[in-house]
C-alpha cells in the first residue's frame, strides 16, 4: 500500500489557522494534527510503514502505537475519497 492524496483534493498547511486544510472543488475540510501529519506524508512513493516509521520517528512514540491510528486514519480517509491506496 503506497498511499496518495486523491487527485481532487489538494492539502495545504493554513498558517492562519495552524492547520493542514484538505481543499477540493466543494469546499474544504481542516484536518486535525493528527490527519494533517499522516496526509502530509502519503505521497504516492512512500508505503503505509514507510509513514508509520516517519511519524514514530519525529514524534519519538513506541512501536505500535501510531499504526493502529494510522491505518484506521487510512481506512477512513479511503472511505471518504480523501486517498488512494
Amino acid at each position: 500500500m503506497t498511499p496518495s492524496i486523491a487527485p481532487r483534493f489538494i492539502l495545504r498547511w493554513e498558517p492562519a489557522q495552524q492547520a493542514h486544510l484538505l481543499l477540493f472543488p466543494e469546499g474544504v475540510v481542516k484536518l486535525n494534527g493528527s490527519a494533517g501529519e499522516i496526509l502530509a506524508l502519503c505521497d504516492g512513493r512512500r508505503s503505509a510503514p514507510e509513514i508509520i516509521d516517519a511519524l514514530q520517528q519525529k514524534f519519538d512514540a513506541p512501536d505500535g502505537v501510531i499504526a493502529e491510528g494510522v491505518y484506521r486514519f487510512f481506512s477512513e480517509a479511503e472511505s471518504k475519497g480523501w486517498v488512494l491506496t
